[in-house]
């Protein structure tokens, strides 16, 4: 047998950086060091720590200590959902993948994953300026297919996509940033899966006054949500022309839905609970977000250097000339 490549060294052999910097866990646990794309910078870290629940050795109530670092269990995270593999197939310089696979759905049973989303949506509109909760969005919808190993009974057909899979219901800002998320069955119509997606939408944003949709959330729906939910619901209609339009108010959410799949895991839907699809659209958009925090932005505020006057423009004089033409000699 070869040697381990960088991504198969087995911990304490060679890829361990000492002590864990921050604290967050026990006495002498290790962090690996960081050679995938995927890994988190010391920036992107320092963004997430706060915003994770206090190790429960730290409570009044106490706990067990815990073995692994929580910056190795956010980085197998995130190799999961940017390269799509196996729960199985983490590399072993990460943690265990029970271990990930535990802290991945623990933290979305409890609402930690929401609200780091929650958290860092409002640092981005900060810094660009925005308020730091936005008062329209735009919502639509996404089929993809499932996995031969999710089960039907959260699987669907979607006659309009010719696809069996499962659909994801998706509300973004005006800057594309995603502010619910939802997965249903793709045989699920969106008028109908709107009034569960606006309630939820209303309860967890009651600043929301204005949704932008397509047509398919049009007819009786729009009336419900102004007397139930007091939302303005206005659709956009596409045009009646061939090929490819861009659709004013609506092209922000296609593009939010191109940034998913980005992540491999997005591309296709491999879990068996829907929560955990939701999960792991809510890491790809945590990933988007802190990379946005932690990139050196120029202000736009601030005001441009005038332009440089124009040069004046080139003038050329030309002399009168004379050619004369020499006779051609005799010939004979």
């Amino acid at each position: 047998m070869g040697a381990p490549g960088p991504g198969t060294a087995r911990r304490g052999q060679g890829h361990l950086r000492g002590p864990h910097p921050h604290g967050t866990l026990g006495q002498g646990a290790d962090v690996r060091e960081h050679c995938y794309p995927s890994d988190m910078s010391d920036a992107e870290w320092e963004l997430i720590r706060p915003l994770l629940p206090p190790p429960a050795a730290s409570l009044p109530t106490g706990g067990h200590p815990e073995v692994y670092a929580r910056r190795d269990v956010v980085d197998a995270v995130r190799y999961v959902n940017r390269t799509g593999c196996q729960w199985r197939a983490v590399p072993s310089d990460f943690p265990p993948w029970r271990t990930v696979f535990r802290w991945f759905s623990k933290w979305h049973a409890t609402g930690v994953t929401a609200r780091i989303c929650a958290e860092l949506h409002e640092q981005v509109r900060l810094r660009e300026g925005k308020n730091p909760r936005s008062v329209t969005v735009v919502v639509d919808s996404q089929t993809v297919k499932a996995d031969a190993t999710v089960p039907r009974a959260t699987t669907g057909y979607d006659a309009g996509k010719k696809t069996t899979g499962r659909k994801r219901h998706l509300a973004v800002d005006t800057r594309g940033l995603p502010v619910m998320m939802m997965v249903t069955p793709a045989s699920v119509h969106d008028a109908h899966a709107a009034r569960d997606f606006l309630f939820r939408l209303r309860l967890a944003h009651p600043e929301i006054t204005l949704v932008w949709a397509d047509s398919a959330y049009g007819g009786e729906l729009v009336t419900w949500a102004k007397d139930h939910l007091r939302l303005t619901l206005k659709t956009v209609n596409r045009p009646k022309t061939k090929g490819f339009v861009l659709l004013p108010k609506r092209w922000v959410v296609e593009r939010s839905i191109s940034w998913l799949m980005r992540s491999r895991r997005n591309c296709r839907d491999y879990e068996k609970l829907p929560q955990h699809a939701e999960a792991h659209l809510a890491w790809t958009v945590m990933a988007l977000m802190t990379r946005r925090l932690t990139k050196p932005v120029a202000d736009w505020r601030e005001p441009k250097p005038p332009p440089p006057p124009p040069a004046p423009p080139l003038r050329i004089r030309l002399r009168p000339w004379t050619v004369r033409l020499a006779p051609a000699p005799l010939t004979r």
